[in-house]
């Protein structure tokens, strides 16, 4: 297998929108390089498309154990654990994103809705 042109295709399947489909080409790939970050990072991210939050999670914190200082893995769980309903485990996750990257305003409204909620 060409692991290769397997990522590349998995990534336009993703970015045509279909999630499913990308974690499906995906997953072998991780199997057979555990390490790859970028791998890993999409594989969640298409778990996280297509709702499979728990499987987004768990790639997730693997990203975020490996390398702490990954702001995007950071808000990518901060999310995922948002959409969890989980809110004072996702504020954690992303005031780190937002205090890595401030500039970013996806992270910075995150972080605002989210702490919006934890302070209801």
């Amino acid at each position: 297998m060409d692991l290769l042109a397997e990522y590349r295709r998995a990534t336009l399947f993703f970015e045509a929108g279909d999630p499913t489909g990308a974690a499906r080409l995906l997953e072998p790939i991780l199997a057979a390089e555990p390490g790859n970050a970028a791998v890993r990072q999409l594989l969640a991210r298409a778990y996280y498309s297509s709702a499979q939050l728990n499987r987004a999670e768990k790639h997730l914190r693997e990203l975020v154990d490996r390398d702490p200082s990954d702001h995007y893995a950071h808000h990518v769980l901060g999310r995922t654990l948002e959409r969890l309903n989980r809110h004072v485990d996702a504020l954690r996750h992303l005031r780190i994103a937002a205090a890595m990257h401030h500039s970013n305003d996806d992270y910075q409204a995150a972080l605002r809705r989210v702490a919006t909620r934890v302070k209801r």
